[in-house]
């Protein structure tokens, strides 16, 4: 099996990471995000108890690029495990 790329995979993780906190932020932005929540804490028969703070923009930069790092860190350590399991096969 061909070995996967680490720094590729990590790429994609943190892409995928920052994109969706970014879209969240949006969301914040706008103001739609507390009705996504309270929607989404229903669903899971819980009754809502979090309230979404005004948008900031340092603070949504922050989200963004931290997730965007642990995004790549997970996904790098994904890639090492996958290739150190596949050369023992």
């Amino acid at each position: 099996m061909q070995k996967i790329e680490v720094h590729k995979t990590g790429l994609v993780f943190g892409s995928l990471l920052g994109l969706f906190h970014l879209a969240w932020s949006l969301l914040v932005a706008v103001g739609w995000a507390q009705g996504l929540i309270d929607f989404i804490i229903k669903l899971h028969m819980i009754e809502p108890m979090f309230t979404i703070s005004d948008f900031n923009l340092a603070t949504a930069g922050t989200l963004v690029v931290v997730t965007a790092i642990i995004g790549y860190i997970f996904g790098s350590i994904i890639a090492l495990l996958c290739n150190k399991i596949m050369r023992r096969e």
